[in-house]
């Protein structure tokens, strides 16, 4: 009896390696949607930022088409811009979308207006010629091809990284490069975040919908996030980490944190003259922010990401864990730039990945 069942379960474990080497399991690699905090006058009034999505896989074949990346690149964000030539989406590779070079050992640690708009111009001659020679920089009220370039200068970004597969992302470029790249923005309707809802839900669909609550049914950076959050606890496949790249200190102030309209109207100064004119109104909007907007999605140490050490964001995702040495951005270090040990210790943990703890 035991003679002839050795045999067969030999057998099967053959057939077993057969079928593995056949099909082997589906490649996966990193997404991830950035959080990019508001800044400046216009920030002030409207803090809700911006939202664009890395893709490592994917990458530019040109500005706006996508394809496959080939070996040592570094993939592209794609994000949704107003008044850049009547496209919708624009892509960029990661490192100029960052820090407006084309390698990551030649970005500055400390920059001033001179400086950034030099790189920014460079890139642009180099790379952007085929939107036209009349793209706009942007105004107050309308943004410009300057804030696909160096938008670390800018702002400091949260990546909240997630696994996607080969599949998904052939799916995704496939579908990017047949649809008409045509813009309709519309700042309630159809702005960034409502482009990185309709992204994320052709990798997962359905799971992203317009909501009446928060935010009186407009989609906002941070509503997306919490989705993206939501979705993640109830999926653990899909590694939900978050990563911190600082802002790069000398071009303009430090930027705010991301509010929800609901936060940011019952938050401050508006909050007076709603409530005035409409107690009600201003009732709906404290209870909309308690409920729903009051959620706290960035951890307390998420890891730094620098110019060296951006292959964290790219590196297959390990054991999720939280380590006390992760740095965060404090104030001084961003007026100052990263000090040695803030380096040293993004440097050491890259590899690392960070758990979303919420406060």
């Amino acid at each position: 009896m035991f003679s002839m069942r050795k045999p067969r379960i030999t057998a099967f474990f053959i057939i077993a390696l057969a079928v593995l080497a056949f099909f082997p399991a589906p490649s996966r690699a990193q997404a991830a949607l950035l959080l990019e905090e508001p800044y400046g006058f216009f920030g002030a009034l409207s803090p809700t930022g911006h939202n664009a999505i890395f893709f490592a896989r994917i990458c530019a074949a040109s500005p706006v088409k996508l394809r496959r990346c080939q070996a040592g690149e570094w993939g592209a964000v794609i994000a949704r811009r107003q008044g850049i030539s009547g496209i919708d989406w624009i892509a960029i590779p990661l490192v100029p979308y960052l820090y407006s070079v084309e390698n990551a050992s030649d970005a500055p640690a400390r920059v001033d207006r001179k400086t950034v708009r030099q790189l920014r111009n460079r890139y642009r001659e180099a790379h952007l010629r085929s939107l036209g020679d009349h793209l706009s920089a942007g105004s107050f009220w309308h943004g410009g091809w300057d804030e696909l370039i160096g938008a670390s200068y800018e702002r400091r970004i949260y990546a909240f990284r997630f696994e996607t597969t080969e599949e998904q992302d052939d799916i995704f470029i496939a579908l990017m490069n047949d649809r008409v790249n045509r813009s309709h923005f519309h700042l309630l309707f159809n702005n960034c975040a409502d482009f990185s809802r309709f992204v994320l839900n052709v990798y997962f669909p359905g799971a992203f919908r317009r909501s009446v609550f928060p935010d009186a049914g407009m989609t906002t950076p941070k509503q997306i996030v919490y989705k993206l959050d939501r979705y993640a606890r109830k999926h653990p496949e899909t590694k939900l980490a978050v990563f911190e790249i600082p802002q790069i200190p000398g071009y303009r102030r430090l930027s705010r944190k991301n509010k929800s309209i609901a936060e940011s109207l019952s938050t401050t100064g508006y909050a007076v003259p709603i409530a005035v004119a409409n107690p009600y109104l201003a009732g709906g909007l404290l209870v909309d922010y308690l409920a729903r907007g009051h959620h706290h999605l960035i951890p307390k140490h998420p890891l730094l990401l620098a110019p060296d050490n951006l292959g964290a964001l790219t590196a297959p995702a390990r054991v999720a864990q939280n380590p006390d040495s992760a740095g965060v951005q404090a104030p001084s270090a961003a007026a100052s730039g990263f000090s040695e040990t803030e380096k040293t210790a993004t440097v050491n943990s890259g590899l690392t990945e960070i758990e979303v703890e919420h406060e």
